[in-house]
C-alpha cells in the first residue's frame, strides 16, 4: 500500500476523536496528516513526509488555537427574555410611582413601579433597571 494512503488513515484517525470529544487540536493534527499524505502523493521520503506533518500540526495548534480561544472569550452573550429588556427605553403610559403604574416597552405594555420613589407621568420617558416577574422596575 503506498505510503499517502496511510496518512490518509491517519488523517481520518485523528478525524475520529476531534468528532468524539471536540477537541480542536485533533483536527489540526489530522489536517497535519493530510499534508504528509499530500507530501507522499508528490514524492516526498519518509522524513519530508514527517517534517511536514510536525510543521504544518504545529503551526496551526501555535496560530489557530490561541486566535480561537481569544475569539470564544470575547463573544458577546445573547441576553434574551427578560434580560434582554433590562437597558430598555420605556414610555410611560399610566402615572408610576413606587406602588405601581403601567409602561410601553418595545411595542408591550407592562406593569412598572420605579426603583427609588421617583414619580413619572404619562408620556415620561424612562430606563428599564430591572425585571421583578411581570414588573418592569424603571428610573
Amino acid at each position: 500500500m503506498d505510503e499517502w494512503v496511510w496518512w490518509l488513515v491517519a488523517a481520518v484517525g485523528l478525524g475520529i476523536p476531534l468528532v468524539l470529544t471536540a477537541m480542536p487540536e485533533f483536527g489540526m493534527l489530522a489536517i497535519g496528516a493530510a499534508a504528509g499524505a499530500i507530501t507522499a502523493a508528490l514524492g516526498g521520503g519518509p522524513v519530508a513526509q514527517v517534517v511536514v506533518f510536525a510543521l504544518v500540526s504545529t503551526a496551526l495548534i501555535v496560530v489557530v488555537r490561541p486566535v480561537a480561544k481569544r475569539m470564544r472569550a470575547e463573544r458577546p452573550e445573547l441576553a434574551s427574555g427578560v434580560d434582554a429588556l433590562k437597558g430598555q427605553r420605556a414610555v410611560v403610559l399610566e402615572r408610576v410611582d413606587d406602588h405601581g403604574g403601567r409602561v410601553k416597552i418595545g411595542g408591550e405594555i407592562w406593569s412598572a413601579r420605579t426603583l427609588e420613589g421617583d414619580t413619572y407621568e404619562p408620556g415620561s420617558r424612562v430606563d428599564v433597571v430591572e425585571i421583578d416577574g411581570a414588573t418592569a422596575i424603571v428610573m
